[in-house]
């Protein structure tokens, strides 16, 4: 027993022994722990165990972070053990690793499928595993996720217009429908020679078309300011032909944007600015063009794993700008004058204006010489010229005669008596000014994408779509108190009217796809709508005098389309290096309408209220000049106007490519398209790329394609008002080219755009720079493209130039109130070449400072060649020019810059980031048929800066500015010696047909956003 107890006890010491020096050796190492650091070794591989320089390694929670060299290696000392490091490089997923002794470790770090140069494409190809690094054709893969939180543009096509190379789009001022629905364009083609998807399904186009003086007239482009930039993950840009692959539009390359698909995180931002300038403040003695933009975003799973919806939307609102300094021109005549002091007097100004005998009539002849400069106690014009032109009339004291160079008299014109009226009134010249500059919009938009996995085999339901709703005012030319056009008895000093647009937009797509056997099926169906109406306000129908109302529903348009897609890829994996083949068809339908506004909004009426027919005499005013008919700034729709038309088409498509060696890509594809209303097109690409080595390849694509005239184009009629180079109104009828009209020039109806373009090129990267260079030059050529003709008068039918009452023409137009007619035609050929070039660079500066560098360029020329494909009619009548006039010719070659140069660059740590952006805008002309008034405006550097700060985890602070230093392009010249006139007696300061950047000069903004996990 005693033996027991005393081995029992025995081996109790011993343990306890050993647990005190384990202990004791734990304090030890704990309390030199935190003296002697620990050093962990390591390497960061790739997904393929090739090894990654200059990749950040961050100790959690502090600032102690080193790179790996050149090897993939690093060496890092920490204070205790365990720890957690962070490893992250751009183009790749974040990783954290928990380490737990200072054994050498090895950390993978796997591609972010949203890297911009890694990511798989949804364009371009149906392989389902090709980027943008092994594409055959050039695309810039642009995270907007990253833009909205730098930049200061929040509207999708500002936020292009500044980042990707060929885009141009710009806000558009005095030119109707247009200052609310920007057009926008790529490699310097048309707005409607771009085809935009979502998700990869076609998006359908604005209902409006651009008729009036901007780029891209005569065209019909996408809204792309419908889609909320929140519900954006990425946008890809394919810049080369692509019709053969997706049919009509796709001319000039694809917009595919592809919406959110995160979940379990709120994103929310708020952006406010102004335009903080010295115009601004010349203008209003401060700021100017307010605006406030609110998004959000938030998903969550559903379902099977990767099955998720995503809501998102905003909300936004900007105050107009204007940039006019002050009218120079005249405001008030004689007639002007006696109507103040009558006013004033308390008399009838309606009645005064009826009748110069009832004005006569109630006393008012007597005017201070000495107060009003007018004639006092005179009533014949003997009186004041010595001349006798058989009226007794007040008309004679306020007006001088308008005498031929034979000698004889032709009318009539009223005396200036601006000056004197400005004083009396008192009232500044600036008084007078029109709105030249952005538009007013207030509007939301919401938009959700949803994928739902059926079964574990890959069979997925799918359905993204969404609503908006834009109201937009912008203001037209002021009508001054000395026009015809200006009933002063409602407006005694004039009006600035008022276009009110109200844009809908709305759409919905469902899909389902899966496979069948071995191929890969996709089936869906895309609906989109888009809603334009117009109610004019501030406003008066001049030749209803005092009946006129002041507010007009004018009508509108709406265009409706529906595209059912079936599309089948297979990957056969044995077949060369791996073919991947693909064919579907698609079946389009197409409504477009347009709707009548009020009679008033589009009537003529005569002295009696009744509208004008035929010869029936109409309103004039005071000097016998006639009164225009409907509402002021933009005539309402008829019921001659209203048409409903639809059409379908039906396309298949083919489509193989094949990796023949591990160095060659070869790519075909074809496309056979058949339109209910113009016939069958077939269209074919061929496109290639070469690996020379595993960083440089050449690429290069021939491809055929076509444009079929939209709905628009083809049924769009209307009279608007349209002013002349020099301010002058023209009441200028759009008429289809099936109508009366178009037979009696001879204009033949429409039919598509045909057209051919080769890319070559060829893409670079130096991994242990983290440089990736591509460079590609293009050349596209079209046929039988289609434009907006010029302005066809009366005279132009009739063989008796002085005489247009028998003119078939004369009385269409007549009918139409109109007094010049405008079509669509196929009337030009065009070429376009250019060159692009996209230089991307990312560098690990140390201390968790990480730069982003982008530069991007494009040297684009668009030109007509060959002859103008006018009627032989036309060009008998010596009209080619009226056919494709030349201000048609600037608006394509040259109203847009041909250059633009962009570099861009990120600087950002743990908790700061710093944008800086400078673009270069090439030079541009003023789009005139004036030869003496193209005025070339020069280039300019326009200067992006913000600066971010994250506070938390979730709160993320961002201040800058858009055009940080001010800049404005070119001022009007003040004469043909200086390169033109073109300020219309100050209206136009900056052009508003030649834009680069817009006029608004600089934007400074805040931003608020917060991410809640």
């Amino acid at each position: 027993m005693q033996i027991f107890v005393k081995l029992t006890l025995t081996k109790f010491y011993m343990k306890k022994s050993y647990i005190f020096r384990k202990t004791i050796v734990a304090l030890l190492f704990l309390f030199t722990g935190n003296i002697i650091a620990q050093t962990i070794n390591g390497k960061v591989v790739g997904e393929n165990g090739d090894s990654l320089p200059f990749v950040n390694v961050v100790e959690k929670g502090t600032t102690n972070g080193v790179n790996t060299d050149e090897n993939g290696k690093f060496s890092i000392n920490v204070k205790k053990l365990p720890t957690i490091l962070t490893i992250s490089s751009i183009g790749f997923k974040t990783v954290e690793k928990n380490v737990t002794s200072v054994s050498s470790i090895t950390i993978k770090l796997l591609e972010d499928s949203v890297g911009l140069e890694e990511v798989v494409l949804s364009i371009g190809s149906r392989n389902k595993s090709r980027t943008v690094v092994d594409s055959p054709v050039p695309i810039d893969v642009i995270d907007v996720k990253e833009l909205l939180t730098s930049g200061p543009q929040v509207n999708l096509n500002q936020i292009l217009n500044y980042v990707a190379p060929s885009f141009s789009s710009n806000t558009q001022t005095i030119s109707d429908g247009t200052d609310h629905v920007d057009p926008a364009s790529l490699r310097g083609l048309g707005p409607d020679q771009v085809l935009v998807l979502v998700n990869g399904k076609r998006r359908h186009t604005s209902s409006l078309i651009n008729v009036n003086g901007t780029f891209g007239r005569g065209s019909v482009g996408t809204d792309l300011n419908a889609i909320p930039a929140a519900s954006i993950k990425r946008i890809e840009v394919l810049r080369d032909g692509a019709a053969a692959q997706y049919g009509s539009d796709a001319i000039a390359g694809v917009i595919n944007i592809v919406l959110n698909d995160t979940t379990d995180q709120l994103n929310l931002s708020v952006t406010s600015g102004a335009n903080v300038s010295k115009y601004a403040e010349e203008q209003t003695g401060g700021m100017d063009g307010e605006s406030v933009n609110v998004s959000a975003s938030y998903g969550i799973k559903l379902g099977k794993e990767g099955g998720f919806i995503n809501f998102s939307g905003d909300f936004d609102y900007r105050n107009p700008y204007s940039r006019m300094k002050e009218w120079e021109g005249d405001i008030f005549n004689g007639a002007n004058a006696i109507e103040w002091v009558a006013s004033n007097s308390g008399m009838n100004l309606a009645d005064l204006s009826l009748s110069e005998v009832q004005f006569a009539a109630q006393g008012v002849t007597y005017f201070d010489l000495q107060t009003k400069n007018a004639i006092a106690n005179a009533n014949s014009l003997v009186d004041i010229f010595g001349v006798d032109d058989g009226s007794n009339s007040m008309a004679g004291i306020l007006s001088t005669l308008n005498v031929n160079s034979s000698g004889q008299t032709t009318g009539i014109i009223p005396l200036d008596f601006t000056e004197q009226e400005l004083v009396v009134r008192g009232q500044e010249r600036s008084d007078y000014n029109m709105r030249v500059g952005q538009s007013g919009l207030r509007g939301g938009r919401f938009f959700a994408n949803m994928l739902l996995p059926l079964d574990d085999n890959g069979t997925e339901l799918y359905s993204f779509g969404g609503f908006g709703s834009r109201n937009g005012n912008s203001a037209g030319f002021y009508r001054l108190p000395n026009q015809e056009r200006t009933y002063t008895p409602i407006y005694i000093n004039g009006f600035l009217p008022e276009i009110n647009s109200k844009i809908k937009d709305q759409s919905v797509a469902v899909g389902i796809r899966g496979k069948i056997s071995e191929w890969d099926v996709d089936v869906s169906n895309t609906w989109g709508k888009n809603g334009f109406l117009y109610e004019i306000t501030n406003t008066s129908n001049a030749s209803l005098l005092n009946d006129s109302s002041t507010e007009f529903d004018a009508g509108g348009f709406s265009f409706t389309q529906n595209t059912t897609n079936v599309d089948f890829s297979k990957k056969y994996k044995d077949v060369f290096k791996g073919l991947n083949a693909a064919f579907g068809s698609e079946y389009r339908t197409e409504i477009y309408e347009i709707v009548a506004g009020e009679e008033a909004s589009y009537t003529q009426y005569d002295g009696d209220g009744l509208p004008v027919i035929g010869s029936t005499s109409s309103t004039e005013d005071f000097f016998g000049r006639t009164r225009p008919g409907a509402s002021q700034v933009f005539p309402g729709f008829s019921p001659d106007n209203e048409v409903v038309k639809d059409r379908n088409s039906i396309g298949v498509y083919a489509d193989l490519e094949a990796d023949l060696t591990e160095k060659l890509l070869v790519s075909l594809a074809g496309r056979f398209e058949n339109y209910s209303d113009f016939g069958s097109t077939f269209n074919y690409k061929v496109s290639s790329r070469y690996k020379l080595n595993e960083n440089i390849n050449i690429r290069g694509a021939f491809n055929t394609g076509f444009r079929a005239p939209s709905l628009h184009q083809l049924n769009f009629n209307s009279t608007s008002t349209i002013f002349d180079n020099l301010g002058n109104p023209q009441e200028v009828g759009t008429f289809a080219n099936d109508s009366r009209v178009a037979k009696l020039l001879g204009i033949p109806e429409l039919k598509q755009e045909e057209s051919a373009s080769v890319s070559l090129g060829f893409t670079a990267k130096i991994p242990s720079a983290n440089l990736k260079v591509t460079v590609d030059g293009y050349w596209v050529g079209i046929e039988d493209r289609v434009v907006y003709t010029g302005q066809f008068t009366t005279n132009d039918t009739n063989s008796n130039t002085n005489d247009d009452s028998d003119s078939e023409f004369g009385k269409l137009l007549e009918k139409a109130n109109a007094t010049a007619a405008s079509f669509f035609a196929n009337a030009i050929d065009t070429e376009s070449k250019g060159l692009d070039v996209v230089i991307t660079h990312s560098a690990e500066l140390g201390d968790g400072m990480r730069l982003k560098s982008d530069l991007s360029a494009t040297f684009s020329q668009t030109k007509q060649v060959d002859d103008i494909h006018s009627s032989q009619q036309i060009a008998n009548a010596g009209l080619v020019d009226t056919y494709f006039p030349e201000d048609s010719r600037v608006y394509l070659e040259e109203a847009v810059p041909r250059t633009k140069v962009n570099l861009s660059n990120t600087l950002s740590t743990d908790r700061f980031n710093v944008f800086l952006r400078n673009v270069y805008f090439g030079e541009v002309t003023e789009a005139t048929t004036d030869l003496d008034r193209q005025q070339v405006f020069s280039s300019k550097i326009v200067t992006d800066l913000s600066v971010g700060f994250k506070a938390t985890e979730e709160l993320t602070f961002t201040v800058g500015a858009n055009n940080l230093f001010d800049i404005y392009p070119d001022k009007a010249a003040t004469s043909f010696s200086d390169g033109g006139n073109n300020r219309s007696d100050g209206r136009f300061d900056w052009s508003r047909r030649a834009q680069q950047f817009g006029i608004g000069g600089r934007f400074v903004f805040a931003r608020l956003s917060f991410v809640i996990k």
